[in-house]
């Protein structure tokens, strides 16, 4: 025979009721703290934050972990945004590189491109981003590589850094 004291049981059953009602509580305040952090516009809905451009602190690529990988956070998103048309197989922002998948111009349907991009500094120089252009061509219902045209990869290099060097304006510095 077991002895308990005559108010363990109702103290039991009662904690047990608190808890299962107790619980929704909890989580709820849970969801609504985490989605109250932020700043919010005059809606009362969350801004998106770009942490990538927050971290950055200049043209050398600020004090965060893409500035300690060599990778300047404004080239990094001017590579993004310029090339976001196509899709993307792969990016690192860590790395610095972007690689994309094959794209298909909806006015020419028998060719495709494919770009490769590399942010190779922490500053914000024209030297520091390397970008190669494939291209191929449908011929006999097969993809042959062909050259680009010569001013393709200056063209897009120049858009990533136009964009980048927004960006950083945008942000409030003028290095």
């Amino acid at each position: 025979m077991t002895l308990r004291p005559p108010f363990s049981a109702a103290l039991c059953h009662s904690s047990r009721r608190v808890a299962r009602r107790g619980l929704p509580v909890l989580m709820l305040g849970a969801l609504l703290a985490a989605c109250s952090s932020g700043p919010h516009d005059a809606s009362g809905l969350a801004r998106p934050q770009n942490k990538l451009l927050k971290e950055d602190r200049g043209a050398t690529g600020g004090n965060d972990q893409l500035a300690k990988s060599g990778v300047n956070a404004f080239l990094w998103r001017g590579a993004i945004d310029t090339l976001s048309f196509m899709p993307f197989a792969s990016a690192d922002a860590v790395g610095g590189v972007i690689l994309t998948d094959w794209y298909t111009p909806p006015a020419t349907q028998n060719e495709r491109f494919k770009i490769t991009c590399f942010i190779l500094s922490s500053d914000l120089r024209s030297d520091a981003v390397r970008v190669s252009v494939f291209r191929q061509v449908q011929q006999d219902n097969q993809w042959v590589d062909t050259p680009v045209a010569a001013n393709t990869v200056s063209d897009i290099t120049s858009k990533i850094l136009t964009r980048a060097r927004q960006l950083r304006a945008d942000s409030g510095h003028s290095n």
